[in-house]
């Protein structure tokens, strides 16, 4: 396919024709669940410059080779890491016309649904993906921007069950994310995985009233499980357990390292199933103000401010 992408950041855009790379600016993403613009950030040229680079590589694996399915799903990952998730969407979308049965494209292309909040769109893309991978052994995926110890924590399977799980309970269709997430629970192979889909898990536990299972999914996690990416999930699954205070969750002036838009929602989302609502919409909205729009705790926590009543 011969088309001209426009990236929606000040992001690079492809002119195919010419094989020339420019600067253009336009920031609209879509709109956020409580009718605000969602606006990508200006690119660090400095500070992203191997991102950059790596798109740049990505573009002329594409150019070379446009039906590669492997140079397809990277030029789209790359793009959506330089915060581009509507181009990143055409390209997984062109994916999938030229590769109809690969389940990597929905996965991928259902991800990018979700930061652009069409939920709907990714839960429809996940689906697709939960049919191709049935009955095919499991793949690790590979990272696209890697973690300290280089080391992979998810795998395909993994991922398209924990997206589909999100995404239902982006919707608070708690039923169908809770199936969803034990389905992935069944996939884990590695204490990242647990952790990441036992926090939703458990969170979907409580706020659908079932304390049994939400203290039996605590029982997986303690102070030794060791993870190499997903502190903040093992945390606040600490702290569900009281097992650290929120000072040591936050830092004591809410100014730890690890204090991300995952802790900021789980942390009011706790206080929120405790009772404290107003305590809980606070939190929410700090971290909205502060945070990255893209990241799932935000787009849970827009999620909950757009219900609330």
């Amino acid at each position: 396919m011969k088309y001209q992408v426009t990236l929606f950041v000040p992001l690079i855009f492809l002119w195919l024709a010419t094989k020339a790379l420019a600067v253009e600016v336009q920031s609209i993403q879509g709109q956020s669940l409580l009718g605000s613009p969602l606006l990508a950030k200006p690119l660090d040229h400095q500070r992203q410059a191997k991102q950059i680079n790596d798109y740049q590589g990505a573009l002329k694996r594409y150019q070379s080779d446009p039906n590669n399915a492997n140079a397809l799903i990277w030029l789209g990952r790359r793009v959506a890491y330089l915060g581009d998730f509507q181009a990143a969407i055409k390209i997984f979308s062109e994916g999938i016309e030229k590769h109809p049965t690969d389940a990597r494209f929905y996965r991928h292309r259902g991800h990018r649904f979700i930061s652009t909040r069409q939920f709907d769109k990714a839960i429809k893309d996940f689906e697709v993906a939960v049919k191709l991978i049935d009955g095919k052994d499991d793949v690790i995926e590979p990272d696209g921007i890697p973690n300290a110890q280089n080391i992979p924590v998810s795998s395909l399977h993994s991922n398209i069950w924990y997206h589909l799980g999100l995404s239902y309970y982006l919707k608070n269709d708690l039923n169908r994310a809770a199936n969803a997430f034990e389905q992935c629970l069944q996939t884990i192979q590695n204490n990242d995985n647990l952790v990441s889909a036992s926090h939703w898990a458990y969170m979907i536990a409580r706020e659908s009233n079932n304390i049994d299972k939400a203290n039996a999914i605590l029982k997986k996690v303690d102070k030794k499980t060791e993870v190499i990416e997903n502190t903040a999930y093992l945390n606040l699954l600490l702290f569900y357990k009281n097992q650290i205070s929120e000072t040591e969750l936050l830092g004591p002036k809410g100014d730890q390292p690890a204090v991300s838009e995952a802790i900021m929602y789980g942390l009011g989302n706790w206080y929120l199933y405790n009772g404290y609502e107003r305590k809980a919409y606070q939190i929410f909205e700090k971290s909205l103000n502060e945070g990255n729009w893209a990241a799932f705790g935000n787009i849970a926590a827009e999620a909950k401010l757009s219900r609330r009543q």
